[in-house]
């Protein structure tokens, strides 16, 4: 159970971001961008922990941890350059918002810009709800590992 609050925790950042993000037409700084400029990777961390805990592996969770810096650092980066020399404001947003580990509170000045709030259409369009169904086999599949390998 303590494993599923992980992968529920992660769910639901990816989805808010999800629902803020306008990849490639402007920055999103709103929802949770006001508080980690990587909240889609945060939350794939989130889940991919939870569903460690929820296995009962450590072995898995440090193979995700190697994983997860081997991949997304780099992506991370090359993204950054992106944004960089797409959006002038980036660099502002950059110095407020950190980039992974999220802030406990709003970025300065993050209230005053402006924000359409969550889009369910855009949650649709990046397919985000294929996250949700993959969580849901993974967790089909421990519960099925559960019932069978019970001690």
């Amino acid at each position: 159970m303590l494993g599923a609050v992980g992968v529920l925790a992660g769910l639901l950042i990816r989805t808010l971001a999800s629902g803020h993000v306008r990849k490639n037409e402007a920055l999103a700084t709103s929802g949770p961008y006001a508080y980690t400029r990587n909240p889609l990777y945060l939350g794939s961390l989130l889940m991919g922990l939870g569903f460690c805990v929820a296995a009962r592996s450590w072995w898995v969770g440090v193979a995700l941890v190697v994983m997860f810096l081997a991949i997304y650092l780099p992506v991370i980066r090359d993204e950054e350059a992106f944004l960089r020399k797409t959006f002038p404001e980036f660099e502002e947003y950059a110095r407020r918002v950190p980039r992974m580990l999220p802030r406990l509170t709003r970025a300065p000045d993050a209230a005053a810009e402006a924000s359409a709030g969550f889009s369910l259409e855009l949650y649709l369009k990046h397919r985000e709800y294929n996250a949700l169904l993959g969580a849901l086999g993974m967790m089909a599949a421990l519960i099925v590992k559960m019932t069978i390998f019970q001690s």
